[in-house]
């Protein structure tokens, strides 16, 4: 049975960390975008190896389809081609639409929303070519809900969203499903988005109705699951794991615990 390869856009990330936890277990193959020097992964490659997963490192610039380009010939070389996308580039830097800057408002949307066009186009070609593939983008609740706090990463997921949308349906023409996943708060998503505008994370790890927040694990349990032959129906579908957060509406019936009372995780 062929062994899938996996393209991670940001393994440096949080989500990055999961991701690669999880798809090492289900005996894949890993490319991992990274920021970092080799050496940074050395710890990562050992686990890796020791999983029986082939790991390729690589720096592409992913705003550069020259880039993107060399970079897949290469791998392509030393791992095969490509069965898996995952886009997970969510940089987010405190915004208002009154006062910022273009070039903060042109780097968050460079980051996130044009290199996720330039990767899908680019694996979508190859992906196309060969008649089957799965892309998944790593977004938020923010790409529809306001932060209160940066309207560049809410605008830019947003766009990550459509673009989402317009690649399912012209790219499931080739046998390629593409969804999005709509990550919720996670472990310090209060300070992440702290707003003087909105409250929503005002005592949010309440407002989800379990009172327990998301992970990394719980991201990449789902985007393994969208890769396999289980969720082969699915394309054009977004799948918000939020722990049913946004349902909440009523700050006094926050599903808080009694006093001294402490929930486990």
């Amino acid at each position: 049975m062929p062994r899938n390869v996996v393209f991670i856009a940001d393994a440096d990330s949080w989500s990055g960390k999961g991701l690669i936890a999880r798809f090492i277990q289900g005996g894949t193959d890993l490319i991992l975008n990274s920021l970092q020097d080799d050496k940074e992964w050395e710890d990562v490659l050992v686990s890796c190896t020791a999983a029986g997963s082939k790991v390729l490192v690589t720096h592409a610039d992913l705003c550069s389809s020259r880039d993107l380009s060399t970079m897949l010939d290469q791998a392509e070389k030393l791992l095969g081609p490509v069965d898996v996308m995952i886009h997970n580039c969510c940089a987010i830097r405190p915004a208002h639409v009154e006062s910022c800057e273009e070039s903060e408002f042109v780097e968050i949307m460079q980051r996130n929303a044009k290199s996720a066009f330039f990767c899908t186009q680019a694996l979508g070609r190859r992906m196309a070519a060969r008649a089957g593939g799965s892309i998944i983008f790593v977004s938020s609740i923010h790409n529809e809900k306001p932060t209160g706090a940066s309207f560049t990463y809410s605008a830019s997921q947003g766009a990550v969203k459509m673009l989402a949308h317009e690649a399912a349906l012209f790219l499931g023409r080739f046998g390629i499903r593409v969804n999005v996943i709509e990550m919720g708060p996670i472990e310090g998503s209060d300070v992440t988005f702290q707003s003087e505008l909105s409250g929503l994370y005002d005592d949010y790890r309440y407002k989800v109705p379990g009172a327990l927040l998301g992970t990394a694990t719980d991201l990449a349990e789902l985007a393994f699951f969208l890769t396999g032959e289980e969720a082969g129906y699915l394309n054009g579908a977004d799948i918000r794991l939020d722990g049913g957060f946004l349902l909440h509406y009523m700050d006094y019936r926050m599903n808080k615990p009694a006093e001294g009372e402490t929930r486990s995780q």
